[in-house]
């Protein structure tokens, strides 16, 4: 009986081991998908801003044209 717990025992102490090399391997994905959407959100704000900026110096400029 003792040999069985003895193997068991290993049995589980690998497998934790693994789960955890596994779930690190996972924390270091999520770590880069993580930095690729904050680059996208800058990418994404930048855009929208200047897409804004351009928007309101058309309807300015229709608004003078309009004034005159």
């Amino acid at each position: 009986m003792t040999p069985r717990e003895t193997w068991t025992d290993g049995r589980l102490d690998e497998f934790a081991k693994r789960v955890d090399e596994r779930f690190e391997q996972v924390n270091q994905r999520l770590d880069r998908i993580e930095a690729d959407i904050r680059e996208l959100r800058k990418t994404i704000d930048y855009r929208f801003f200047t897409l804004m900026g351009i928007m309101v110096t058309g309807f300015i400029a229709l608004a003078g044209q309009n004034a005159f």
